[in-house]
């Protein structure tokens, strides 16, 4: 049985980074939950509250944080 993948993407309208790492994700057909931090100040709490970090992109595979479109661990994480 495949384990399901969880992925949430936290990110604002004017980040360039944000579209690349979203393109990014639809071109490997991975399916991904979007939060616009700019918009939900609730959801900004908990991905500082998580990763210490408050810039975006954030993406939280599998409930594990990566901060910025850092391609090795992502690809790292949505292998395990």
């Amino acid at each position: 049985m495949e384990k399901r993948l969880s992925v949430i993407v936290f990110t604002t309208p004017t980040c360039s980074w944000c579209k690349k790492v979203k393109s990014y994700l639809k071109e490997k057909q991975i399916r991904f939950k979007e939060v616009d931090v700019s918009r939900d100040e609730h959801a900004m709490r908990d991905m500082v509250r998580k990763s210490g970090q408050m810039g975006v992109p954030q993406l939280w595979i599998n409930n594990r944080p990566v901060v910025g479109f850092d391609k090795d661990k992502i690809e790292r994480l949505l292998k395990n």
